[in-house]
């Protein structure tokens, strides 16, 4: 069997005597598209920021490529090409949209900090090469009208879709989507699911998404993991936990 891209072994995490996370296991394979849902408070973000390195495990592994991660910093799991959005947004409110994607492009951004300042050919080639890729990506979103503006002008649902160009900029193996059709309207949703799909499929990226629009789940995941209380209850395509008991009594309170 192939090994997956990114794994969970027996995940807990908590907050003094609170377990956000109990001993949760899933992969994700490459090209593969895994939603995360479940009610308020279910852990779904906790597992984003174990994930991460932004809280540390009490228990379990994270394996990316079959290599632990875990206990990592963030910028050092990030430069394994794990990639986030946030729910509260990240972007430089100041700077343009342009400006925004080309500071998730900047470590891409071959020459020197001499060459750079100097303004020499081989800086200017690079520069050239990134403001396309950033285009490219902006096109790709249908956001390309907006570049020159602040970011901090758009819509809420508009800097959504900034956050995830710059997330993607870098080609990353594994992108985590944390709740990206919030403020969208729908259909710019099913524009969003498209691409997410697309990214998957043709780019190859491994796809975590957190998501309360059921109908954009259905859409794009290939499997759905539930968590409640911390735990996962059901790990399934999306027909199968459609019809599960334990799962619409944790969201309905009633089978």
């Amino acid at each position: 069997m192939t090994e997956p891209l990114v794994a969970l072994s027996d995940v807990s995490v908590r907050f003094g005597g609170v377990a956000a996370l109990s001993g949760v296991s899933l992969t994700l394979g490459a090209g593969e598209v895994v939603a995360v849902i479940g009610p308020n408070g279910a852990g779904k973000t906790s597992l984003f920021n174990a994930i991460t390195g932004f809280v540390p495990l009490t228990g379990g592994a994270v394996r990316l490529n079959g290599a632990r991660i875990d206990g990592l910093m963030p910028h050092e799991i990030s430069a394994k090409g794990v990639r986030r959005t946030f729910q509260n947004g990240g972007l430089f409110a100041e700077l343009s949209v342009l400006e925004n994607v080309l500071a998730g492009l900047h470590a891409q951004v071959r020459g020197n900090p001499l060459s750079i300042l100097l303004g020499l050919p081989g800086a200017r080639r690079a520069e050239r090469a990134a403001v396309a890729r950033a285009r490219e990506l902006l096109d790709l979103m249908g956001i390309r009208h907006l570049e020159g503006q602040s970011a901090g002008s758009l819509s809420g649902g508009q800097q959504r879709m900034v956050e995830i160009v710059r997330a993607i900029a870098t080609d990353p193996p594994l992108l985590l989507l944390d709740e990206p059709a919030v403020g969208l309207a729908p259909p710019v949703r099913s524009q969003l699911a498209a691409i997410v799909k697309r990214l998957a499929k043709e780019r190859g990226i491994g796809v975590l998404l957190i998501e309360h629009a059921i109908e954009l789940v259905m859409a794009v995941a290939d499997r759905i993991v539930v968590l409640n209380y911390g735990e996962k209850i059901a790990d399934a395509s999306p027909e199968m936990v459609r019809a599960d008991k334990a799962v619409l009594e944790a969201y309905l309170g009633h089978a």
